[in-house]
């Protein structure tokens, strides 16, 4: 009994803790904004629900209980106007909640905003793929917005049934095969933001994370001048992992593309910049020389059913591959 009690006190410490990058109750966008005001509403609601029944069958069990062994309580048959009351009752609750329920769906239906910053996203097994049509920019697992910018986003699937969530922008939506869903939210606050894939999708779909990077217009039109700028030629060591990353013998041309050089694939994330980015592996691993190593020896070992397989790269080729990857910035 000891120890479920402590399971339960450090439980409600955790769920206490300040510090919840996931939490839906902190929203920092007005999507999000809208949804937590909805919940807030309905929680209340059905909280009073919660104490009005109870209350209810707390006086029931006190007031017609068995008073002897002998005697039975009294008996009641129907009661017409308790009847009609607890009909009513739920009914208006119901309306209360439904009402604020079709208004917030009305408002995340359309982007609050005439010039929206439109973003095509594209899930895959288990990484994400960013697309800005208009700017001519293509990322992976990072997707830089500017903050207050409404940005409307196309979900798409490259295989299976997906969900893109972040919990403290948006409400989640699904990504169906063969279908584009759309939604839209902005950040009002500068800050990095995680998301996640929130629908079953196979071995590593607890691995399949994003990060959203709100950042003001300065710094956001300096990171899209540089995505769209090719990156320079590597000297020195990373010279030598350019030349391995487009040799056929090590496969990495036939997945993935870097802007100037041959490896033009589109299988796996494009990895043009990917030394500018703040992780790997989906959100998995830390952006680090160390941590690439670790992704490039053994895609699978860190992450279960990756479709990057393990590469017949000797120590040498890893660090020659390490030193080019984190150039491309």
């Amino acid at each position: 009994m000891r120890g479920i009690f402590s399971g339960l006190a450090a439980a409600l410490l955790v769920a206490c803790s300040a510090d919840l990058p996931q939490n839906t109750l902190a929203p920092a966008g007005e999507n999000a904004r809208i949804i937590s005001d909805l919940f807030a509403w309905i929680f209340w609601w059905a909280l009073g629900v919660f104490v009005v029944v109870e209350a209810l069958l707390v006086y029931t069990v006190i007031r017609f209980r068995r008073r002897s062994e002998q005697a039975l309580p009294p008996q009641t048959h129907g009661h017409t106007q308790l009847e009609i009351a607890w009909t009513i009752a739920p009914a208006i609750v119901l309306a209360l909640i439904a009402v604020p329920t079709v208004q917030a769906l009305g408002q995340l239906s359309e982007p609050p905003s005439q010039q929206p910053l439109q973003v095509e996203v594209i899930a895959h097994q288990w990484w994400w793929e960013f697309h800005y049509p208009e700017l001519g920019v293509v990322t992976a697992n990072e997707l830089h917005v500017p903050v207050g910018t409404v940005v409307t986003t196309r979900l798409k699937s490259a295989d299976v049934l997906h969900s893109f969530w972040i919990p403290r922008l948006a409400g989640k939506l699904d990504i169906i095969p063969g279908r584009t869903n759309t939604m839209w939210f902005n950040a009002n606050e500068a800050g990095v933001y995680l998301g996640q894939c929130a629908e079953l999708c196979g071995l590593s779909h607890a691995l399949m994370k994003f990060r959203v990077i709100a950042q003001s217009n300065e710094e956001f039109e300096g990171w899209v001048r540089d995505q769209k700028a090719v990156p320079p030629a590597p000297t020195g060591p990373a010279a030598s992992g350019a030349q391995l990353f487009v040799s056929p013998q090590k496969l990495c041309a036939t997945c993935h593309t870097v802007a100037g050089t041959e490896a033009k694939a589109q299988v796996g994330p494009n990895l043009t910049h990917v030394g500018s980015r703040t992780t790997i592996a989906a959100g998995v691993l830390e952006n680090t020389p160390e941590n690439m190593a670790r992704w490039l020896r053994d895609p699978v070992a860190v992450k279960p059913g990756s479709k990057m397989p393990k590469l017949p790269l000797s120590e040498q080729d890893v660090s020659a591959l390490v030193g080019y990857l984190q150039s491309l910035r």
